[in-house]
């Protein structure tokens, strides 16, 4: 018996393929509660890794980068007793994501791992983080527009099936609430919602009154509030992106909405003043700022799949301020942005559409002659108003000096019905454009 058992025991050692692999550790030689610094480990930046002994107090963390001789972890968790030289040890590869019809109706952290209490997600794919480089050439132009419930945006600034768009403001005047009206009417197959860095009251809020219902089965969400890890709300961003790519990949019309581009920015910040650079304008190391075109660039339409990404960016203009590092930097990557005036929003007007520095740069490939030129003779009536606004205001202009003002007055309120639109309404594209064109075809 012992014969027999001593032979298949052996047998069982002699595998072709075997190969001894040692068991990689370091030790923990600094931390401040969110950087640390390991001694004795050689592994790729992205690296996942355990912190603490066996049993006792662990915390994960991620490889940044390295310092003389040391390698620099980012603590992915709260906050931990750890002790000097605790073991550090590997305890996943860099970069890869969970992806694909598993996700769909789905809650996930910037981990991956689920947080709607409906268990395990089985059966899901696998994609890269950072995503999969394409050549220019790969990305097919933006033809076709795309509905989003908007009257103002389907009119004015229309909408394209594979375009960027950012959605800028303050804090405060309604960037979330267009989201989810652009939300609930969207012609997509599938929508990834990434919120990063915001209140997480909004979580909940945003699941329960903007993808309620059947847009829960169609829809994917990141969730990474503000009091997580500046690298968990990176690879929140970086794991909305691949989950749209996957789709994308399969042929289906993708819209991407991530709220906020700016807390990627200011998680970039952290990460970078951390790690020792140099900090520019408003704080920004070069890095933080470098990151936004690598993942803007990531969306829009693909020739080989026919699938397309529509991606929606909230950017937070700190102070108000258009000329913010990540608003400028956004502006020019982006396809198009929608300015929001705290001003309109004070005179009641919702959504508060500031139209004179908005724009879609793919406007006129995807609309008709007619209703561009409605949409530019309601902008020049518009525009002639507000250059004008204080002296009709204070009653210093006598009517019929110029009739050029005298067409903006008159047409000012259907401008301003035009715009209005409440929360819960929902204009489709043919409306929109049918009420443009009878209103203003003729200017």
């Amino acid at each position: 018996m012992l014969t027999d058992f001593s032979h298949q025991y052996l047998e069982g050692l002699n595998v072709a393929d075997f190969r001894p692999r040692p068991k990689v550790s370091g030790r923990l030689a600094s931390y401040d509660g969110l950087l640390m610094e390991a001694v004795g480990l050689q592994l790729p930046v992205g690296t996942v890794c355990s912190v603490g002994a066996a049993g006792g107090d662990q915390v994960e963390a991620e490889i940044i980068g390295f310092r003389a001789g040391r390698t620099l972890l980012m603590n992915l968790g709260g906050p931990a007793a750890l002790l000097p030289n605790a073991p550090v040890r590997p305890i996943g590869p860099p970069g890869e994501a969970e992806v694909g019809a598993a996700l769909l109706g789905r809650v996930v952290d910037g981990a991956g791992k689920p947080i709607d209490g409906l268990g395990a997600i089985r059966g899901a794919g696998r994609w890269p983080l950072a995503g999969k480089l394409q050549s220019p050439l790969d990305r097919g132009r933006v033809l076709e527009p795309m509905d989003v419930g908007v009257r103002a945006i389907n009119g004015l600034l229309t909408v394209g099936q594979g375009q960027r768009l950012g959605i800028m403001a303050g804090s405060g005047v309604g960037k979330s609430v267009l989201l989810g009206m652009m939300v609930r009417a969207a012609e997509a197959d599938v929508v990834v919602i990434g919120l990063i860095g915001e209140r997480s009251r909004e979580v909940a809020d945003f699941l329960e009154t903007k993808v309620a219902g059947e847009a829960r089965k169609r829809s994917v969400v990141v969730a990474v509030p503000a009091n997580h890890s500046p690298v968990l709300r990176i690879r929140g961003a970086l794991r909305a992106t691949a989950i749209a790519e996957s789709f994308r990949a399969e042929g289906k019309k993708v819209l991407l909405i991530m709220d906020s581009l700016t807390r990627v920015a200011h998680a970039g910040r952290e990460i970078g003043l951390a790690l020792g650079e140099p900090a520019s304008a408003r704080g920004y190391p070069p890095s933080a700022i470098a990151m936004l075109p690598s993942l803007i660039e990531r969306a829009g339409t693909c020739v080989s799949s026919g699938g397309s990404i529509t991606a929606i960016y909230t950017v937070l203009a700190d102070g108000d301020d258009g000329n913010d590092p990540v608003v400028d930097s956004a502006r020019s990557i982006l396809d198009g942005h929608i300015v929001l005036s705290r001003q309109l929003a004070e005179r009641g007007v919702y959504p508060a559409i500031d139209l004179g520095p908005s724009v879609s740069r793919v406007m006129t490939d995807i609309v008709g002659k007619a209703h561009v030129h409605a949409a530019r003779v309601l902008r020049r009536h518009l525009a002639t108003y507000e250059e004008n606004r204080d002296l009709v205001l204070m009653g210093a202009y006598r009517a019929g000096a110029d009739a050029a003002i005298d067409n903006a007055i008159a047409c000012h309120p259907a401008i301003m019905e035009y715009i209005r639109q409440d929360a819960d309404q929902s204009v489709s594209l043919a409306d929109s454009v049918a009420e443009l064109t009878g209103v203003f075809g003729d200017g």
